[in-house]
Protein backbone atom coordinates (compact mmCIF):
# COMPACT_ATOMS: atom_id res chain seq x y z
CA UNK A 1 0.00 0.00 0.00
CA UNK A 2 1.59 3.13 -0.91
CA UNK A 3 0.66 6.19 1.10
CA UNK A 4 -1.01 9.81 -0.43
CA UNK A 5 2.27 11.97 0.69
CA UNK A 6 -0.07 15.03 0.32
CA UNK A 7 -3.05 13.67 2.36
CA UNK A 8 -0.65 12.73 4.79
CA UNK A 9 1.33 15.72 4.84
CA UNK A 10 -2.33 17.45 5.10
CA UNK A 11 -3.38 16.08 8.33
CA UNK A 12 0.26 16.51 9.80
CA UNK A 13 -0.42 20.19 9.60
CA UNK A 14 -3.84 20.50 9.64
CA UNK A 15 -5.05 23.77 12.04
CA UNK A 16 -1.86 25.63 10.57
CA UNK A 17 -1.58 25.22 7.20
CA UNK A 18 -4.29 23.93 4.01
CA UNK A 19 -2.47 22.36 1.21
CA UNK A 20 -3.99 23.68 -1.79
CA UNK A 21 -1.68 22.40 -4.90
CA UNK A 22 1.53 21.49 -5.89
CA UNK A 23 4.11 24.19 -7.52
CA UNK A 24 6.88 22.62 -8.56
CA UNK A 25 9.33 19.68 -6.87
CA UNK A 26 13.24 19.64 -7.09
CA UNK A 27 16.07 16.97 -6.10
CA UNK A 28 15.74 17.59 -2.16
CA UNK A 29 11.79 19.06 -1.55
CA UNK A 30 8.68 19.71 -3.40
CA UNK A 31 7.25 23.46 -2.62
CA UNK A 32 3.33 23.94 -1.87
CA UNK A 33 0.61 26.49 -2.28
CA UNK A 34 -0.87 26.56 0.84
CA UNK A 35 -2.94 29.26 3.13
CA UNK A 36 -2.06 30.25 6.37
CA UNK A 37 -4.76 29.52 8.66
CA UNK A 38 -3.66 31.92 11.24
CA UNK A 39 -3.43 34.93 9.34
CA UNK A 40 -5.52 33.74 6.17
CA UNK A 41 -3.11 34.43 3.43
CA UNK A 42 -1.33 31.98 0.67
CA UNK A 43 1.95 30.79 1.38
CA UNK A 44 4.45 28.71 -0.21
CA UNK A 45 5.51 25.29 1.75
CA UNK A 46 8.82 23.86 1.22
CA UNK A 47 9.08 20.37 2.39
CA UNK A 48 11.61 18.18 2.26
CA UNK A 49 11.13 14.79 0.76
CA UNK A 50 10.65 12.20 3.66
CA UNK A 51 12.97 9.54 1.64
CA UNK A 52 15.83 11.94 1.69
CA UNK A 53 15.38 12.76 5.59
CA UNK A 54 15.52 8.84 6.18
CA UNK A 55 18.50 8.25 4.21
CA UNK A 56 20.82 11.47 3.87
CA UNK A 57 19.86 13.35 7.64
CA UNK A 58 17.70 16.56 7.37
CA UNK A 59 21.00 18.63 8.29
CA UNK A 60 21.00 20.32 4.55
CA UNK A 61 17.78 21.34 4.86
CA UNK A 62 18.29 22.44 8.33
CA UNK A 63 20.91 24.18 7.48
CA UNK A 64 18.72 26.12 4.63
CA UNK A 65 16.29 27.31 6.77
CA UNK A 66 18.83 28.65 9.37
CA UNK A 67 20.88 30.58 6.06
CA UNK A 68 17.27 31.31 4.17
CA UNK A 69 16.18 33.13 7.73
CA UNK A 70 19.31 35.05 8.10
CA UNK A 71 18.60 36.85 4.14
CA UNK A 72 17.14 40.19 4.54
CA UNK A 73 17.21 41.86 0.91
CA UNK A 74 14.49 43.77 -0.86
CA UNK A 75 14.52 40.54 -3.68
CA UNK A 76 14.51 38.07 -1.29
CA UNK A 77 11.48 36.76 -0.19
CA UNK A 78 11.75 36.11 3.98
CA UNK A 79 10.82 33.42 5.82
CA UNK A 80 7.49 33.31 7.65
CA UNK A 81 7.83 29.94 9.57
CA UNK A 82 9.37 26.50 10.12
CA UNK A 83 9.24 23.16 11.59
CA UNK A 84 8.72 19.80 12.33
CA UNK A 85 5.16 18.58 11.45
CA UNK A 86 4.85 14.22 11.97
CA UNK A 87 8.31 13.74 10.65
CA UNK A 88 7.92 16.22 7.75
CA UNK A 89 10.36 19.11 7.78
CA UNK A 90 9.31 22.29 6.45
CA UNK A 91 9.52 25.91 6.08
CA UNK A 92 7.17 28.57 4.76
CA UNK A 93 7.72 31.69 2.44
CA UNK A 94 5.16 34.39 1.01
CA UNK A 95 3.39 32.97 -2.37
CA UNK A 96 4.32 35.49 -5.09
CA UNK A 97 1.54 34.90 -8.26
CA UNK A 98 2.90 35.21 -11.21
CA UNK A 99 4.36 33.27 -14.54
CA UNK A 100 5.52 30.01 -14.69
CA UNK A 101 9.51 30.64 -15.38
CA UNK A 102 10.78 29.97 -18.83
CA UNK A 103 12.86 26.23 -19.38
CA UNK A 104 16.63 27.35 -19.11
CA UNK A 105 17.95 27.51 -22.65
CA UNK A 106 19.92 24.07 -23.08
CA UNK A 107 18.13 22.24 -20.23
CA UNK A 108 17.82 18.79 -20.49
CA UNK A 109 20.69 18.41 -22.77
CA UNK A 110 24.11 17.21 -22.14
CA UNK A 111 27.31 18.98 -22.87
CA UNK A 112 29.80 16.63 -24.81
CA UNK A 113 33.24 16.84 -22.73
CA UNK A 114 35.74 18.06 -25.20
Amino acid sequence: MTLDLPAVLRIALAGRYTIERELGRGGMATVYLARDLKHDRPVALKVLRPELAAVLGAERFLREIRLTAQLQHPHILTLIDSGEADGFLYYVMPYVEGEEPAPTPGAGRSVAAR
